[in-house]
């Protein structure tokens, strides 16, 4: 791996949140809310994890424990505005409590929002986030992606008051996604380590981080697609989704993302789908500016060292979970790659990618990505 050029100012870097990382880890949740100094929970999460049976072992827990608790299960896929605003007039009915986030990445945005939101000021209340899939990487950091359906743009609702103050990683909670599901959240694991090495605010620690985080995901994503059941794939994807987001919430991301949450907001496209659409397209776009940067994440996969290799390897690991389609497949019309583009212009995370954008080259990129 190359030497990160280091900040002449220096760097002061803290540490996200504590980890309970292991099988069974969720029977420690009573004493980590004690701990927080409330006997009371808000569990925040959606109809998809309260079918599959997740969120009633998680209730079992609580309720042994003698801990009175309340559920909010209306997150969509796409948390939006309204969700916040309804989630957060449960908890003040509710009442003083710690507030429990449980799912992927949208139970996890919409949590935090939700305990910004049910405070009259800040501080927010404090958060326990226990991530049901492994990619998002949400419990590292106190933002919520949030989408304004009257704008289709994704915006950043968040502080440092809600970033969870401990993520339970239990790699049981995720034996029983589908393996689509699999799929698209591990790839944008994947990609968050990818765009955290070549990000403009990469970093040393962020590096680190992410090359570690690509080597686990890389590796074991496929035999965990293959295998639901295999709890050491599922173990080694879900931490290397935890690194990758401690990655990214040091260094920010890049157009990949940009690009992906602005089809998401189109058409609806699955987040880690619509990643997989244009990763090809990006990181070729970015080749010769993050040329260094794609050979350390070919390196973390096992391949040559040079940027066409992390290419490659990007791209066969897409099709190897059956992920990666054109847009023209995934509910994208033509006439709607204008707006794609201007969203994805005007998101945050496109500021911090390695090479320079305009609208039109972004038009023109996924042009070629239809």
């Amino acid at each position: 791996m190359r030497d990160q050029e280091l900040p002449a100012d220096g760097l002061s870097i803290e540490p996200t949140c504590r980890i309970e990382f292991g099988p069974g880890r969720i029977a420690a949740l009573p004493r980590l809310i004690d701990e927080l100094g409330h006997r009371r929970a808000y569990l925040i999460t959606d109809r998809g994890v309260r079918a599959a049976g997740v969120l009633d072992r998680v209730l079992a827990v609580l309720t042994e424990a003698g801990l009175e608790h309340a559920v909010f299960d209306d997150v969509a896929a796409n948390p939006t505005l309204s969700t916040v605003e309804s989630g957060a007039a449960g908890l003040e009915r509710f009442g003083s409590a710690a507030v429990v986030a449980l799912g992927g990445g949208s139970p996890l945005d919409a949590a935090k929002a939700i305990a910004l939101r049910a405070q009259p000021r800040l501080p927010g209340l404090p958060l326990l986030a226990i991530p049901t899939t492994a990619g998002t990487g949400a419990e590292t950091n106190g933002f919520g992606v949030i989408e304004d359906p009257a704008t289709r743009r994704k915006v950043y609702l968040g502080h440092a008051s809600v970033r969870p103050a401990v993520a339970v990683l239990d790699p049981e909670l995720t034996t029983g996604l589908p393996a689509r599901i699999t799929a698209a959240t591990g790839l944008d694991a994947l990609v968050h380590g990818i765009e955290s090495l070549s990000s403009r605010g990469a970093n040393p620690i962020s590096a680190a981080y992410a090359a570690q985080a690509v080597a686990l995901v890389a590796r074991w994503l496929p035999v965990a697609h293959r295998d639901g059941t295999d709890l050491e794939a599922r173990s080694r994807v879900m931490l290397g989704a935890h690194l990758a987001g401690q990655a990214l919430t040091l260094s920010g991301l890049g157009l990949v993302h940009g690009l992906g949450h602005a089809i998401t907001g189109h058409a609806g496209t699955p987040h880690g789908v619509a990643l997989a659409a244009v990763l090809e397209t990006v990181m070729e776009f970015n080749a010769d500016t993050a040329g260094e940067a794609y050979a350390d994440a070919a390196r973390a996969m096992g391949a040559g060292g040079d940027a066409a290799a992390a290419i490659r390897c990007a791209r066969d690991l897409a099709d190897g979970l059956e992920i990666r389609a054109p847009l023209r497949d995934l509910g994208v019309h033509r006439d709607m790659l204008p707006s794609i583009a201007a969203a994805a212009t005007a998101d945050p995370v496109t500021r911090n990618n390695p090479a320079n954008t305009t609208e039109a080259q972004l038009h023109d990129l996924l042009q070629t990505t239809y």
